[in-house]
């Protein structure tokens, strides 16, 4: 069959999608011995939503960690994820995450440009739960990286979305530690931390590798052999079919689906309305595999992120653009609540629990309960802090309401007055008492962690501050997402499994595009990166090693 067909490009492995895990597995499989690896990209873009991210990995055991004195116990780590998903994870690729990640952090360091630290103090997200990282370690936080080292490829990396580039680590953005002197020498170079970071130096290894990328190649469908998959069809900007043959395999790392609204409706446990991610991630990868046989887990699940829906677009085949909202609401003198003025949430929780909160359903009213909600702050606030990319005393955004009081304020948002003036009363009451009864808000080391609350206070004033001093202002905030958690099952080769758990030849999966490692739950920082990257190194490991018999 393959010699009767007429392909128009011809590699041994295929890589679809052009995000962290995507090139980890186009340089793995490079490395590992298939010397011929192309990467077809949807967009004329690379990085997908890597670009755009903090670019962290939550990797435990890794040797960043080790090497800063924080020992690592694979129980701890089982015993953790157990503790959150109880009976809910897969013995096998769990094991494959644990031993492959810190080789991946390894291998990455040795043969690509991609350099990694020890975020040393970022606690685990629940870091109350048994085999937690209370005190950090398993995060790790990307070095600068001088996209001047990309040199004409440098505008083909995704932006971020922040209103400028950080021009260090997150560590030492969040510290202070950078000098005005090492900032401007940071500026001439056009250093760029986070996601960007990451996606550059990952793109570098790719052109070091001489690893062609076909932009604007958006995969439709692939091609198999019987039950091998041996190519895919991919529709080029002018809409015509290119068929691309891949000797050894197939990588789907095309991202999620959570730009597709009949998927999101149809798998999704409730409503994400404001996914924060490229919006190519249309669910392309999900599509081909349900027709190629795979089997899917874990398709209810997302990377839950609150954000915040900046404008709508205004042609018709535009996409919206929402902003991230999980720093806002965790500093002092803010607090969420929805359309009956009350709180429902520590505000202060990592964005993915914080997320499942919004689809309680309040089945008197045949609703969810949460939704829609309000982020709620005053003029000490906005005078203090950023909020959503606006200076501290900057213009009020045009997404956000203001008024003199919080009945006002109330009548203007949808939000029950007399609910909100109540709330808002009660929780400046548990502010000057120093401890939120409603829902511990500041108890643990992850609410206070400097990243998110204010370092000019001490516990849990880092987190918790009253909410008097008018004007006050809301904001409508969105279910959003990082991307969806699910899609085709793996085994610990990365290789997608048919719906009898037997693999289909030729065909693998990673990153978001996969059934997620880790299930729902959401480690540390990074809980989306490191187990997405992992699985692409596992992928282009297994593809460089093995030469299909046919």
């Amino acid at each position: 069959m393959t010699e009767e067909r007429k392909w128009d490009l011809e590699a041994d492995v295929v890589v679809l999608g052009s995000g962290g895990a995507a090139m980890t597995a186009a340089i793995s499989a490079h490395d590992f011995g298939a010397k011929d690896v192309v990467i077809l990209e949807k967009t004329g873009m690379i990085g997908g939503t890597t670009a755009m991210s903090g670019g962290m990995l939550w990797i435990p055991g890794n040797h960043h960690q080790i090497e800063a004195g924080i020992e690592e116990d694979d129980e701890d780590v089982v015993t953790y994820l157990d503790s959150l998903a109880p009976g809910g994870l897969d013995p096998d690729t769990l094991m494959a995450f644990m031993e492959s990640g810190p080789e991946m952090i390894r291998y990455l360091a040795d043969k690509t440009p991609v350099r990694f630290q020890a975020f040393i103090d970022f606690p685990d997200y629940q870091p109350y739960v048994p085999g937690a990282k209370a005190d950090g370690g398993r995060s790790l936080d990307n070095e600068a990286f001088s996209f001047q080292r990309l040199g004409k490829w440098s505008t083909r990396v995704n932006p971020s979305k922040m209103a400028y580039p950080l021009r260090g680590s997150l560590m030492e953005a969040i510290t202070g530690s950078l000098d005005e002197a090492t900032l401007a020498e940071r500026e001439a170079g056009d250093y760029r931390g986070l996601g960007q970071a990451l996606a550059g130096s990952l793109y570098k290894a790719v052109l070091d590798r001489d690893i062609p990328v076909e932009f604007e190649k958006r995969a439709r469908k692939l091609i198999k052999d019987g039950e091998r998959v041996i190519g895919v069809v991919a529709e080029d900007a002018n809409g015509r079919d290119v068929y691309v043959r891949a000797r050894r395999g197939v990588v789907i790392a095309t991202g999620g689906f959570e730009w597709n609204e009949t998927l999101v409706k149809t798998f999704l446990r409730g409503p994400l309305t404001g996914p924060v991610s490229v919006p190519e991630n249309e669910g392309d990868g999900l599509l081909m595999a349900i027709e190629a046989g795979a089997q899917l887990g874990n398709m209810q699940n997302a990377f839950w992120m609150q954000s915040v829906l900046e404008f709508k677009p205004q042609h018709r085949d535009a996409k919206p653009n929402y902003l991230l909202g999980s720093d806002e609401r965790a500093r002092p003198g803010a607090i969420l609540v929805n359309r009956t003025g009350k709180r429902f949430v520590n505000e202060a929780a990592n964005y993915n629990a914080l997320g499942k909160s919004l689809h309680a359903f309040d089945a008197g009213n045949h609703a969810y309960a949460n939704l829609p909600y309000w982020l709620i702050i005053d003029q000490r606030y906005r005078n203090k802090y950023h909020t959503f990319n606006t200076p501290p005393g900057g213009p009020v955004p045009s997404f956000m309401m203001q008024a003199d009081t919080l009945e006002e304020l109330a009548e203007m948002a949808g939000i029950d007055p007399a609910g909100l003036k109540g709330t808002v009363t009660r929780f400046n009451e548990m502010v000057a008492n120093g401890h939120d009864d409603d829902f511990n808000r500041g108890d643990n080391t992850y609410d206070n962690f400097y990243m998110w609350g204010d370092t000019t206070f001490e516990a849990p004033y880092r987190t918790l501050g009253a909410i008097d001093q008018g004007p006050f202002f809301a904001v409508k905030m969105e279910a959003g997402a990082l991307g969806t958690a699910g899609g085709p099952k793996t085994n610990a080769d990365a290789q997608v499994v048919d719906w009898s758990g037997n693999p289909i030849p030729g065909l693998y999966a990673a990153g978001n595009a996969m059934a997620a490692v880790l299930g729902d739950v959401y480690g540390g920082a990074g809980g989306t990166l490191g187990p997405g990257m992992t699985f692409g190194y596992i992928a282009g490991r297994h593809l460089g090693a093995h030469i299909p018999n046919r």
